[in-house]
């Protein structure tokens, strides 16, 4: 009696007799490109070359924007650091820090502008909120 082994299809010989099985032949598969529509997206300091001069103050922690400003300031002369509503107060901080802090270096307050925008709340009613501008320049 002949003892019969079990082989991967890739190591069968040739030599078995009955019990060879051809490999099935896979065929490639066409894909069809799929259509992407463009996306809207907001400008941000590295996608416009004309917001680069503008900070714009959230939630970061403080030192982040004092940083970014001094960032923009090694290549530009001035910049302009925007705050509405309840960060305004951390505007004012990162001005402050950097003609303080960094009186050796040449940095100076520049105009400040106040005003305010209306905008629209979730519940639908128009509401105004406080705005500031304040441009940081080299001496």
């Amino acid at each position: 009696m002949t003892a019969e082994t079990t082989q991967s299809p890739e190591t069968q010989s040739t030599e078995t007799p009955s019990t060879e099985t051809k490999p099935t032949e896979t065929k490639p598969t066409e894909t069809k490109p799929t259509e992407t529509k463009p996306t809207e997206t907001k400008p941000t300091e590295t996608q416009s070359s004309a917001n680069r001069d503008t900070i714009y103050i959230g939630k970061k922690p403080l030192m982040a924007y004092v940083t970014s400003t001094l960032i923009q300031l090694a290549s530009l002369k001035s910049v302009s650091i925007k705050a509405r509503g309840l960060t305004i107060g951390r505007a004012v901080d990162v001005a402050q820090i950097i003609s303080r802090k960094t009186e050796n270096a040449g940095y100076e307050i520049g105009r400040i502008a106040i005003g305010s925008e209306v905008l629209e709340s979730k519940d639908g009613r128009s509401r105004n909120v406080s705005t500031i501008d304040i441009e940081v320049k080299r001496k």
